[in-house]
């Protein structure tokens, strides 16, 4: 089976995370460089067959969009017209980061590793996919 892969898009760092091939489990895969993500996805979907995209929504608490919603509506813009055969599903992406930052405290990661914004944002991408699975 094909699998889904989530994007939390960031100005500088875009965390990525995909599904195991039944589409059960998200796991965390890597962080790019938000510039770079267009060339990594292009790599990545030659080697693994992705049925599906999830790019993150920024919204403000009151479901208004929020500051960094061009940004990522840019992004969405270029990768609609790379990959313009690509399933392509916006998810709501309030919350992942704290999450992501509890989800490190509560493993057990000391101060230095929760600093690792990288990871954070690969975290919040895990989040969004598994939340976006749960409600499969």
């Amino acid at each position: 089976m094909p699998r889904i892969l989530a994007i939390d898009y960031g100005i500088k760092r875009s965390g990525i995370a995909i599904t195991d091939e039944l589409q059960i489990i998200a796991s965390g895969l890597t962080t790019v460089p938000s510039d770079t993500a267009i060339a990594f996805l292009k790599e990545y979907f030659a080697k693994e067959n992705v049925i599906k995209v999830l790019i993150g929504e920024p919204k403000q608490m009151n479901g208004q969009p929020s500051e960094s919603t061009e940004i990522i509506e840019n992004f969405v813009s270029k990768f609609k017209t790379e990959f313009p055969e690509m399933a392509l599903e916006r998810s709501d992406e309030r919350f992942t980061s704290k999450m992501a930052f509890q989800t490190m405290i509560d493993s057990g990661l000391n101060k230095k590793q929760r600093q690792n914004k990288a990871l954070v944002d690969e975290i919040a991408a895990t989040i969004m996919l598994q939340d976006y699975l749960l409600k499969q």
